[in-house]
């Protein structure tokens, strides 16, 4: 409202309440700031989206990693590591049972039994790793049976079965069809391993998500494994009255520890630890493989190749490793006799080849939860040397009745002693191997190398229980 002074005669505003009012707030209304994107700012965001810093969930988790309290997804993973090689060493370590009880004394005469009685080893190991490793190549490139879960609890379940017949078959009096004892073992090893190649490659591409040391985990388990066979099979023969009676203890041991697996596997979705690593994996595999279900089998192909190129210095590695070890134990190892150590015949070849072989091996994959050395990048050099133990193995007192070479290495100490570092080496390096192998690819390709690694690891199994054949018609070799 204007007036008019009366002093100057000069108009001038006079300031109301309201107009005091109506003053302060357009004064607010146009002082105050402008928001660029009112929607954003009042969606009360963290500071560091505000300040237009994209939120990664990647990165928050990777941040925040739980502890596996008590070690809990270690065990498992171990336990999984003695079930996978469970069929295995339970078949090898009972070769007394088969050859010198079911395939010996018997009212069928026939030459075929005496020649499936004198290999045995020899039939057992093809019958038992060419599944293996044909299932291994399966389920890398189709993922056949569904989802991990899927994969491990059917085989174990699949092993289970086979494992109760053959506790069935030792207390059936087999003399009069030794034969078809022999097929339906074989049979059954085909079954067992056919299995245990899905389980065990399985199991490695669900480790390989985690930190090496539970990759380490498994290896540790499977080395394990073949010490508590060896340690049963002592014990069997010390406390049981027959051979029988002890090889349906030994057997039904091996169903109960594949069942503490089954139940075990149950417990390790409910882990934080597992399901932080899970979700860790996932989502890195849907930021780069959005559309991986519309993906051509041409495209997954060149997927599994770009893989391979970052590993297959891991991949050969593991595979000479287990070349080596196979070409030796347990077709040649199993075959050196005692000489003149002070112990008594029954048990030279449970303690000096299983147990051996079993306990340090065992011990060389421990050691690598300290020292890893060589690193990535030399660790194929000291594995390709292990092949020296193959003509030092030959030397010792391998089938001394029918070798056409002479025994050069006739003391038992030697052998005892070359025995422990081919079985520490074996260990060893099969875990440096398998631990650097998944951690050359991104995170979202670590499970499939993983696999991609059991697959070779497999295969060299196979490769070396071949080559022990030519090994042994080498030997035999009259000059």
């Amino acid at each position: 409202m204007s007036t008019v002074c009366r002093v100057c005669d000069l108009p001038f505003e006079v300031t109301t309440t309201e107009s005091i009012q109506f003053d302060s707030e357009e004064r607010e209304r146009f002082l105050s700031p402008v928001k660029l994107d009112p929607g954003w700012e009042g969606m009360d965001r963290p500071v560091d989206e505000l300040n237009f810093r994209r939120h990664d969930p990647l990165d928050e988790l990777e941040r925040t990693t739980p502890r596996d309290r008590w070690n809990l997804v270690y065990v498992i993973l171990l336990i999984h590591g003695i079930g996978v090689l469970m069929p295995w060493n339970m078949f090898i370590t009972a070769k007394s049972y088969f050859e010198d009880y079911k395939l010996t004394n018997g009212t069928q005469t026939s030459p075929e039994v005496g020649e499936y009685r004198k290999n045995f080893m020899s039939y057992l190991g093809m019958a038992s790793q060419f599944p293996n490793a044909l299932m291994s190549v399966l389920n890398v490139f189709v993922q056949c049976g569904g989802k991990p879960g899927t994969r491990i609890i059917g085989s174990i379940l699949v092993m289970v079965l086979v494992f109760v017949l053959t506790v069935v078959l030792a207390m059936l009096d087999s003399s009069s069809w030794q034969e078809i004892f022999f097929w339906i073992t074989m049979g059954s090893a085909v079954v067992l391993n056919s299995a245990g190649g899905v389980y065990q490659n399985t199991i490695y591409g669900v480790s390989a998500i985690l930190p090496m040391k539970y990759t380490n985990a498994v290896i540790f388990g499977t080395n394990f494994s073949g010490t508590l066979v060896a340690c049963i099979s002592i014990l069997a023969i010390a406390l049981a009255p027959d051979i029988k009676t002890s090889a349906i203890y030994y057997f039904v041991t091996a169903i109960v520890i594949l069942l503490i697996a089954f139940d075990t596997y149950f417990i390790l979705p409910l882990t934080k630890f597992y399901r932080h690593y899970k979700k860790i994996e996932l989502l890195k595999r849907q930021r780069s493989h959005k559309h991986a279900s519309k993906q051509t089998c041409a495209a997954q192909l060149r997927n599994y190749w770009k893989i391979f190129k970052n590993i297959w210095v891991m991949a050969l590695s593991i595979w000479f490793t287990f070349f080596v070890t196979l070409a030796l134990f347990p077709q040649i190892q199993s075959d050196i006799e005692q000489i003149s150590f002070p112990i008594d015949e029954t048990y030279w070849t449970p303690v000096f080849c299983y147990l051996s072989f079993s306990f340090f091996a065992m011990s060389g994959n421990l050691l690598t939860e300290w020292i890893r050395v060589p690193g990535p990048r030399f660790v194929w050099l000291p594995v390709l040397l292990r092949a020296a133990f193959i003509p030092i193995f030959l030397l010792c007192n391998f089938r001394p009745e029918e070798r056409g070479w002479p025994v050069l290495i006739s003391n038992d100490i030697a052998y005892i002693v070359a025995s422990i570092l081919m079985a520490f080496t074996s260990g060893y390096f099969s875990s440096l191997c398998m631990m650097y192998g998944p951690k050359n690819v991104e995170g979202q390709d670590a499970g499939a190398a993983g696999m991609m690694m059991a697959l070779f690891l497999a295969l060299g199994i196979v490769c070396g229980i071949n080559m022990s054949r030519l090994l042994v018609w080498l030997v035999d070799i009259k000059f």
